[in-house]
């Protein structure tokens, strides 16, 4: 599933074909995605300008002008790509290719939203795990979707104290607590990984355990891999691509996800480890990560 850099990959691609601009024509090409469409969905939205584009944990919101927020979750498998009329061309720092005969049209081809940059975004879907809706953008905060999920990890509020106040008296193991979305939205099991080695800190240590001491230098760790995967465009491990349909560059520079087996690359004697834990795979240096 994609992670919070993913998603914000993804939204960084929609923005200069979306925000501030008219979805001058909306299309689903079939009934439901892991839920139904809400009724009239693609007439609600026809003619709409979307006011704002961000991202609230692993969703995608679009602020319409009409007063609803249209809410994405690209599942397992979902992507958004863009094309634009005529040849590539470049909006903003993006390049996009020009659209391919048939765009939209293909077997796993969900929804298709054309706005006037112009620009075709075809939301792609072959498992069918992701999410469309529209909510009343005043009552967002409060929909059972967004009601309880946790501070944003990159904005100023995430910091040592929150943190600290969060894990007390928790008796999960650290990796399960990060990945607890009311307590950090948007991290997964990647992520979390990659963050507890940058720490130093055993995924096995219980969370309400970790001092102030360490925790400070866990909340850099967290904010840093994050910032530098999106940098590199997210991690493409298996259906992730960008909007402009480049894969992600941060797969190859994991330190130490998916690297079982191999050599701790830090300064230490020790070798990845990997365990399971709730159900996922979580990969460690059991010597530097105490």
């Amino acid at each position: 599933m994609p992670e919070l850099p993913e998603v914000e990959t993804v939204r960084l691609g929609l923005l200069p074909v979306l925000e501030g601009h008219t979805l001058t024509q909306v299309e689903t090409r079939r009934g439901d995605l892991r839920v139904p469409f809400p009724r009239d969905f693609a007439a609600r939205m026809r003619g709409r300008k979307v006011k704002k584009l961000w991202r609230r944990a692993k969703y995608l919101l679009a602020d319409l002008d009409s007063g609803e927020t249209l809410v994405i979750h690209l599942g397992m498998s979902g992507r958004m790509s863009v094309f634009v009329e005529g040849k590539a061309r470049r909006i903003g720092s993006y390049v996009y290719d020009k659209a391919p005969e048939g765009a939209g049209t293909g077997k796993h081809d969900h929804v298709v939203f054309d706005t006037d940059a112009p620009a075709r975004i075809i939301f792609n879907d072959h498992r069918r795990f992701g999410l469309m809706t529209l909510v009343e953008t005043a009552h967002l905060q409060t929909d059972k979707l967004f009601k309880d999920i946790g501070i944003e990890p990159l904005s100023p509020g995430f910091n040592t104290a929150h943190l600290m106040t969060s894990l007390d008296g928790k008796k999960t193991p650290i990796k399960s607590a990060l990945l607890d979305q009311r307590v950090v939205a948007g991290l997964g099991n990647i992520y979390v990984c990659e963050a507890l080695f940058r720490a130093k800190i055993s995924p096995k240590r219980l969370a309400g355990s970790i001092t102030k001491e360490r925790i400070g230098p866990l909340v850099t760790a967290i904010k840093k891999v994050l910032k530098d995967a999106i940098a590199a465009g997210g991690s493409t491990l298996r259906d992730h691509a960008q909007a402009t349909g480049d894969p992600g560059n941060f797969q190859h520079r994991f330190l130490v996800y998916g690297r079982e087996g191999l050599p701790c690359k830090l300064d230490c004697p020790g070798t990845v480890k990997r365990i399971v834990q709730a159900g996922r795979s979580t990969f460690y240096c059991p010597k530097c990560q105490t």
